[in-house]
């Protein structure tokens, strides 16, 4: 135990010296009382009823200063806290047919509102991430504690072409051990794709054992840029990162205009499920925008107990209170007063 003003500990020799007093005090009462010649008047003075129990009440009020000589130096401890902590990243389609109005105002903005929601209920300690990704995929804001700047980061998304899955799947591994690997995740897949194993590869462990971090990520459409979703799934499992998938929309597809065009888009799931089964995540169907905004709600961090310093000043004031409260009670009830 730590103590933030170790100089008030000396308040605590109040309470010796207070106990050194008390032992004072009913040695001189016997001492007196003896005087008395007659037996009769030694038991009066003594008393007849309460022995020992009389002792019962000073001793808690004591305690109790004890507690409060001890709290007024601050102290802290370790102590095991349970708290929702990690990092989330959000990775976001933004390819053109989110622009498709099934879902209102359309698909990307009914995304984003979701996704806000799902960021302003995070707790303190949650770091979350924003990877957008359409022909190529990036992280358009780091891993944060700061919930403002990652709904910024939301608000700015505007709809691209093409849809990258993978490379959407890579960005958020880079985004998650920015700190923590010198190699990008995304080189070292890409160079393993390329037919260059060379370079630093982490230790693989099993699947979704990593309860620090996660991904979250949302598409509508089917994958058509390198690399396949399928060739980087084994990238986030080995790491033991969790991914789960949300799909927007249906098989059967959509037909939305882009720049002019009719484009009929179709909705993976199968692609979807596999990179979540692969990973220990699960998938989620959003068919509207109020499904949409109940999957991010049911998508939460890991509940983890950590150790930290804590001031534990309030539970020792606490105890002191409650000590002193019971010393009250009893010598009420026993004597008709207080100690």
């Amino acid at each position: 135990m730590n103590f933030l003003w170790p100089g008030n500990l000396l308040l605590v020799l109040v309470v010796p010296a207070l106990i050194a007093g008390y032992v004072w005090a009913q040695r001189r009462r016997q001492k007196y009382a003896l005087r008395y010649a007659s037996l009769s008047l030694v038991r009066e003075a003594l008393g007849k009823g309460p022995g020992r129990k009389r002792h019962i009440p000073p001793a808690l009020f004591l305690a109790a200063l004890f507690f409060m000589a001890l709290g007024t130096a601050r102290p802290e401890t370790v102590v095991v806290v349970p708290v929702q902590e990690g990092t989330v990243i959000l990775a976001l389609d933004v390819s053109g047919s989110m622009l498709a109005e099934d879902l209102r105002p359309n698909r990307m903005e009914a995304a984003k509102d979701a996704a806000k929601a799902f960021v302003i209920r995070q707790g303190a300690d949650v770091k979350l991430g924003v990877v957008a990704f359409s022909g190529d995929a990036q992280v358009v804001q780091s891993p944060t504690k700061d919930k403002d700047l990652v709904v910024a980061a939301i608000n700015r998304l505007r709809p691209q072409r093409a849809t990258a899955i993978g490379r959407g799947i890579l960005a958020s591994l880079d985004a998650i051990f920015e700190d923590s690997e010198e190699t990008p995740p995304s080189v070292i897949a890409l160079r393993r794709l390329s037919g260059d194993p060379t370079g630093p590869t982490p230790p693989p462990i099993a699947k979704g054992s990593d309860r620090t971090a996660t991904i979250v990520l949302l598409s509508d459409g089917q994958n058509n840029q390198f690399p396949a979703p399928q060739q980087v799934i084994e990238d986030a499992a080995s790491r033991g990162i969790r991914v789960y998938t949300v799909g927007v929309g249906s098989a059967d597809g959509t037909v939305v205009r882009i720049q002019g065009r009719s484009v009929r888009t179709r909705l993976d799931e199968a692609t979807l499920k596999q990179i979540a089964e692969q990973t220990d995540g699960q998938y989620y169907n959003a068919s509207n925008e109020h499904d949409l905004r109940a999957v991010y709600e049911n998508l939460s961090t890991q509940l983890v107990f950590r150790q930290q310093h804590t001031e534990v000043t309030a539970i020792l004031t606490a105890i002191a209170a409650l000590l002193s409260i019971v010393a009250g009670a009893l010598s009420l009830l026993w004597f008709n007063r207080i100690p």
